[in-house]
C-alpha cells in the first residue's frame, strides 16, 4: 500500500491521485476523458492504493496546482502549437502526439483509440484478417506493453513478419492513418467519428519498445530470426533496447527511486543473473542494513531457474520504463545524484 507521509516526497502521479480525491467524482470523471488507457490504469491504482493522506498534504498539492495554473496567462492558451510544446516537454514528443489528438477531438474516443482500452486478444482478433502492413501500423499505434501483449497472441510465424514491418516504418501519411482509423471505427457501432493529427508512427525505437515488452521466452527467438533475416535492422533495435544490464547506466537517484518499488524477492532473484557491477551499484543505493540482508539472501539462494531470472528481470526492466515514461527516472543517467 502506498503511504503518503509527506508532499516532499510525493511523486507525480502521487499528487495527480490527491488532486483528483479532492476535487470529487464529477470533476474527476471529467478530467480522465482525456486521459489514455493506461495513464487512466496508473492513476486510478495509485488512487486506491493511497492512504493516511492528511489536510496538510491535501492542501498542499491544490495549493500547488492552483499556483501552476494561476501562474499562466490566457496568451497562447487552446491553442495547438502552445498546447503541443506544454505536452511534449511533459510526456515527450510520442505520448505528446497521442495526446493532443484526444484533446482537439474533444476527448472524443476514435477508432484506433478504441483499440487502446481492449485487451490484447480482443485486439488481435480485430486486426488478424488485415494485411501484416496494417496490422503493424496499428501496433505502432499502441503502448508498447499492449503491443506486446497482441504481437504475443499471433503464431510464431506471423511475429517477424509484423516486427519488421514496424522497424521498418518511416511514419504514416496523414490520409492513410485516416483511413484506417475509419476502418476500425466501422467495427465499434455507436462511437464518435474523429481525426487524427499525422505522427511518425512505427520504426525502430517502436520496434524496441514492443520488444522490450515481451516475454523472454518470445523475445529472444524473435530476435534471433530478425538477426538471420536482416542483421542491420535488427541491430539496430537491439542497440535501442533497454536490458537489465542497462541499469548501469542510471544514476544513483534513478536507482534509489527503482529500489522503492521492487519487491525484495523479485530483487533476489533478478540479481542472480548480474554482472557483479550492476549488483555493486544496486548495493551501493541501499542502506548498509539493507545491502547487508540482500547479499545473505544472495548467497543463501540456491540454484534459480534461467526463466525465473529472466522473468524477475523484464519485470524491474518494464518497472524502470513506466519510471522514466512517468518522468520519475531517466534511463541512462549520469548524474550520480543522490537523496538526503
Amino acid at each position: 500500500m502506498a503511504k503518503a507521509t509527506n508532499t516532499t516526497g510525493l511523486s507525480g502521479t502521487e499528487r495527480a491521485a490527491i488532486l483528483l480525491l479532492a476535487i470529487g467524482e464529477e470533476d474527476a470523471s471529467q478530467v480522465m476523458k482525456f486521459m489514455g488507457p493506461k495513464e487512466v490504469q496508473t492513476v486510478s491504482s495509485t488512487m486506491a492504493s493511497l492512504k493516511d493522506i492528511n489536510k496538510d498534504q491535501v492542501g498542499v498539492v491544490l495549493d500547488s496546482f492552483q499556483e501552476n495554473v494561476g501562474a499562466q496567462t490566457a496568451l497562447g492558451i487552446g491553442t495547438e502549437s502552445y498546447l503541443r510544446n506544454v505536452l511534449t516537454k511533459a510526456l515527450g514528443p510520442d505520448k505528446a502526439t497521442s495526446m493532443i489528438g484526444r484533446i482537439l477531438m474533444g476527448g472524443q474516443t476514435s477508432g484506433l483509440e478504441e483499440l487502446k482500452w481492449m485487451d490484447p486478444r480482443s485486439v488481435a482478433e480485430v486486426v488478424r484478417l488485415e494485411h501484416p502492413q496494417i496490422i503493424a501500423i496499428v501496433l505502432s499505434y499502441l503502448e508498447a506493453d499492449q503491443s506486446a501483449q497482441v504481437l504475443s497472441v499471433f503464431p510464431e510465424k506471423s511475429r517477424l513478419d509484423i516486427l519488421m514491418r514496424i522497424a521498418s516504418l518511416e511514419g504514416v501519411q496523414p490520409s492513410a492513418l485516416k483511413e484506417l482509423n475509419q476502418a476500425m471505427e466501422k467495427q465499434f457501432a455507436g462511437k464518435a467519428a474523429g481525426s487524427l493529427q499525422s505522427s511518425g508512427i512505427g520504426g525502430v525505437k517502436t520496434a524496441a519498445s514492443i520488444m522490450n515488452e515481451l516475454e523472454s521466452s518470445i523475445e529472444a527467438p524473435l530476435m534471433e530470426n530478425f538477426k538471420d533475416t536482416d542483421s542491420g535492422l535488427a541491430e539496430q533495435v537491439e542497440e535501442l533496447m533497454f536490458v537489465f544490464e542497462n541499469l548501469l547506466d542510471v544514476d544513483d537517484r534513478g536507482i534509489q527511486l527503482l529500489l522503492r518499488e521492487v519487491q525484495s524477492d523479485s530483487l533476489v532473484v533478478a540479481l542472480k543473473g548480474a554482472s557483479q557491477t550492476l549488483k555493486e551499484l544496486i548495493f551501493k543505493n541501499m542502506s548498509k542494513r539493507a545491502a547487508e540482508m540482500m547479499r545473505d539472501d544472495l548467497e543463501m539462494r540456491g540454484p534459480v531457474k534461467l526463466s525465473d531470472v529472466e522473468a524477475a528481470q523484464k519485470e524491474i526492466v518494464q518497472l524502470a520504463r513506466r519510471l522514466s515514461d512517468s518522468g520519475e527516472i531517466a534511463l541512462g543517467g549520469t548524474a550520480g545524484e543522490e537523496y538526503v
